[in-house]
């Protein structure tokens, strides 16, 4: 049975679409799916034309963590948890800025809860805005590249961190490149009680300016450079990390992406470079990724 349907409005090479099905068919469809405004939403609910194979509700941008937590409740009052888990899909911007309240909520009071973050580093609906999780120097409508700012100024919000600050049971990474690793964590998520976090990085085709074909090549890139680590915790504890046998050097994740073409020809370009490759660096160390 299709879980998630083709003939749905996302681009070709989406990676919230290949994220959603993998998510899907690891739960057998048996779930109830929130899900936040945003590109998800509208490529895949349109009026006489969803998508969707199981339960479906579009909340608003700001509300999935709480609307998620209702519908856990209500299952249990109803005595109907064996139908299935409840699943939330929300973007990074739904996620870590928007919305961060009320997941924040569904986090301290641990409800049986899987919130999947489809991570693809900025507001992609409306047209590529900066958002907590974009990457810094990235080219945004709101971070532009230009003769004085070189695109996005900070780091990327840790937000695997602040879930696991709340003391969640299961907390984990995990990305378009490795489906079957996203199955094995959705499944292990499944299994365990209480509020969960995976994060999944979702390469946007137009927002990052890459060809379709190269969805999984620069997701992999991610993971390959130390700048996405792929990660697990278990009530706060690292339990398992994905090793990276030959780490690569930033450039060739960013030489890819017209959002960092700008780094490339700018003057202080490779100073950006530079720190951005420092970020890698510590990803590495912190998590001891290096074979």
């Amino acid at each position: 049975m299709t879980y998630f349907a083709s003939g749905h409005g996302a681009c070709p090479g989406c990676g919230l679409a290949i994220a959603v099905r993998n998510v899907l068919d690891a739960l057998e469809g048996k779930c109830f799916v929130a899900n936040s405004t945003g590109c998800l939403e509208i490529i895949s609910s349109q009026y006489e034309r969803s998508a969707w194979g199981v339960p479906y509700i579009h909340s608003l941008f700001e509300n999935a963590g709480a609307v998620a937590a209702g519908i856990e409740l209500a299952l249990k009052a109803l005595k109907r948890t064996d139908e299935g888990k409840v699943v939330v899909f929300a973007g990074d911007g739904a996620t870590a800025d928007i919305g961060i309240g009320t997941l924040s909520g569904m986090m301290d009071r641990n409800h049986d809860v899987i919130y999947i973050c489809l991570d693809n580093e900025a507001y992609q609906n409306t047209g590529n805005q900066q958002s907590g999780l974009t990457p810094m120097g990235s080219n945004t409508t709101t971070t532009p590249a230009g003769a004085i700012m070189l695109g996005k100024t900070g780091r990327k919000k840790d937000m695997i961190s602040i879930a696991v600050a709340h003391g969640l049971p299961y907390v984990a990474s995990a990305s378009v490149a490795f489906h079957a690793d996203i199955r094995r964590k959705v499944k292990k998520a499944a299994e365990i009680e209480g509020a969960k976090y995976i994060q999944i990085h979702t390469p946007c085709v137009t927002g990052w300016g890459i060809d379709g074909k190269q969805t999984i090549t620069s997701a992999k890139l991610a993971y390959e450079t130390a700048l996405y680590p792929i990660v697990e915790f278990e009530n706060g504890e690292l339990t398992r990390v994905r090793k990276i046998k030959e780490r690569k050097p930033v450039e060739e994740y960013l030489k890819i992406q017209r959002r960092f073409r700008h780094l490339f020809k700018h003057p202080r370009g490779q100073e950006i470079i530079n720190l951005i490759q420092k970020i890698a660096d510590e990803n590495a160390k912190k998590y001891n990724l290096d074979l």
